[in-house]
């Protein structure tokens, strides 16, 4: 179908890197970082602006403006999944995973939030929601953290947000896991929910040893136990894991065959999706169906603001990573951004869109 009328053409995209540094070093299994790049977009429509975001290279900024911008400017921004069709169709020969998958999740949010905005009606109304509350699980719990930052922080969501789960990073130095695992299981007691996440540090032998030591602490979920793009590994560690822990993955699947392999492949028992990594709202609904088809959980990774709304709408979402990087960003430089009050996140039902509003004058410091 061709579509001619354009009730509400897209007037303008704004691309901005923001490099934020992060408020102590941290590492997990395979990687250390200092700060984070959240690249923002800003597209307009019909007098309306929406707001979408990415965390990845501030390069991206550069590729939303030249190669994915003209593809939206002077469409109809009532007609998303053609413009997501569009976005994707434009990136056919660049490849659609990585910084392509992450640009379109951020323009696919920005059209999203326009068009709940043109309908002055909060985003989880228009997506249709099937819960008003999101259940959290806090996570940090980096490698380079002391045994005294992980009680304090793990204590802290537990005691004090409320959060029923909490997870923490494991595979730099895994001899010492069992310990960092211990001492989390003592700070938060013996009723919440204990996560790890070895982020694909460790071989499939490796794995299932020390997630047999960690079942006497209670460990109920192993995140990448070894790296996502062996399936076959995870899909043998599912099955030979003890019986309460559960193996999630799904954090880097940009596009819904990444999914669908992870769950045509029984890889998993929980999966995960990242909005800002997974082309957008658009691709995390497909994503949600996906889990609906075969049965298994959804969990949202990280970015917890942007997840919000589109978490209220998957019917088998079962938490959201309340990740300390981005729950601070977030606070920082998003007006609207939610807080967490007896182990949950809720929409602000009064405001229009995703609820936020992006903080020009405190981001400018960290304009890239």
């Amino acid at each position: 179908m061709h579509l001619t009328r354009r009730e509400a053409p897209v007037e303008a995209i704004r691309a901005r890197a923001y490099t934020i540094p992060t408020d102590r070093p941290e590492a997990d299994g395979t990687f250390s970082w200092s700060s984070t790049t959240l690249v923002v977009v800003e597209l307009t429509a019909a007098g309306k602006t929406g707001i979408g975001y990415t965390y990845n290279d501030a390069t991206t900024a550069n590729f939303i403006e030249s190669a994915l911008a003209p593809t939206l400017v002077g469409e109809d921004a009532w007609n998303i999944d053609a413009l997501w069709l569009h976005m994707q169709q434009r990136v056919r020969n660049i490849g659609r995973s990585g910084i392509a998958a992450c640009a379109i999740s951020a323009l696919d949010c920005a059209l999203w939030d326009v068009k709940a905005r043109l309908l002055d009606i909060p985003l989880a109304r228009l997506l249709g929601a099937v819960r008003s509350r999101v259940p959290l699980y806090g996570s940090g719990g980096f490698t380079t953290y002391t045994d005294d930052e992980i009680r304090d922080q793990l204590s802290s969501w537990v005691h004090e947000d409320g959060c029923r789960w909490v997870k923490i990073k494991i595979g730099t130095q895994p001899s010492r896991d069992p310990h960092r695992v211990a001492v989390a299981r003592e700070a938060i007691g013996d009723d919440a929910g204990l996560f790890v996440d070895a982020n694909g540090a460790l071989n499939r032998k490796q794995a299932l040893v020390y997630a047999q030591r960690f079942a006497q602490y209670g460990v109920e979920w192993f995140e990448e136990p070894v790296s996502s793009d062996d399936i076959a590994g995870l899909a043998s560690l599912r099955d030979a894991l003890p019986a309460h822990i559960e193996l999630a993955a799904g954090e880097y699947g940009f596009t819904i065959d990444d999914f669908r392999t992870l769950l045509a492949n029984e890889a998993v028992d929980v999966l995960q999706a990242d909005v800002t990594r997974c082309a957008g709202i658009t691709g995390f609904l497909r994503a949600a169906t996906l889990c609906d088809a075969f049965h298994v959980p959804l969990s949202a990774h990280c970015a917890p603001a942007l997840h919000l709304h589109v978490a209220c709408a998957a019917p088998r979402l079962r938490h959201q990573e309340w990740f300390h990087d981005h729950v601070r960003i977030e606070s920082m430089l998003f007006d609207g951004a939610p807080r967490a009050r007896n182990g949950a996140i809720s929409p602000d039902w009064s405001r229009p869109g995703c609820g936020l509003d992006f903080k020009h004058a405190d981001a400018h410091q960290y304009a890239v």
